[in-house]
């Protein structure tokens, strides 16, 4: 599941014509790159929720067959947060899968995190990236078998324990689906993995190495370093993205 329904509002105007997730980075939509690495890793279908001008992604992508794979659409009407999302198309969900926030960018080896949720007998297994400001992120504390013991969503610089933060990648088991409510707003930093640890249920978190990536394109000057990353003054610098 590629989660796509944001505005964007801190990147205006960019997001006043193309959704955030469809802003290009280094000559193609941020979109694209997870939709190209998550077939590369053997994903053959893909839901994708949508809201703010949904049709841009729907022209773009079709039904996925340009790129190999099968896309389902779940439009919303109204924003329903990264969990809501998610709950809205649970019957697409017989097994583990990855949900993916398709306005980031990551190298992050999904092989890697998939054996480490399914060696665990995780019920969720959340991407991590160290990161040196946090403020704008969710945290974690794990114990020493990497299992998570807090999550604090966006923390003030005195409740910072952590330099983990949430990447926005997991790998879940539709049981955790249980605990959201039906068409309602519903995140999974704020709401979901606060749920889950209060009542106990085994969350991991895959600790992304120094060649996995994590690009963040959440303003102008994010943005701005993203495109100077993969694509800088010298020629393509997409091996980086690889």
């Amino acid at each position: 599941m590629i989660l796509a329904a944001g505005s964007g509002t801190r990147l205006r105007p960019l997001t006043d014509r193309v959704p955030k997730a469809m802003v290009p980075v280094a000559g193609k939509p941020v979109l694209q790159y997870a939709v190209e690495r998550l077939r590369d890793c053997g994903v053959r279908e893909i839901a994708i929720n949508l809201c703010h001008l949904s049709e841009v992604v729907m022209d773009h992508f079709g039904d996925g067959a340009a790129w190999g794979v099968k896309i389902h659409y779940s439009v919303e009407q109204e924003a329903l947060g990264t969990a809501g999302g998610v709950k809205r198309v649970a019957e697409l969900f017989d097994g583990p899968f990855f949900v993916w926030y398709g306005d980031n960018l990551s190298s992050i080896d999904l092989a890697a995190l998939y054996r480490l949720h399914r060696a665990r007998g995780a019920v969720a297994t959340m991407a991590l990236c160290h990161w040196e400001y946090v403020s704008a992120s969710g945290i974690v504390g794990l114990d020493a078998e990497g299992r998570i013991t807090r999550f604090l969503e966006k923390p003030t610089p005195e409740q910072v324990f952590s330099h983990w933060i949430n990447a926005g990648i997991y790998v879940l088991e539709p049981q955790v689906l249980e605990a959201i409510p039906q068409e309602s707003f519903y995140d999974f930093g704020r709401d979901l993995f606060p749920a889950l640890l209060d009542r106990g249920d085994p969350l991991y978190g895959y600790q992304m190495s120094g060649n996995e990536r994590l690009w963040l394109i959440d303003t102008p000057a994010y943005l701005e370093k993203v495109e100077r990353e993969l694509n800088p003054p010298s020629g393509p610098g997409l091996g980086k993205w690889d």
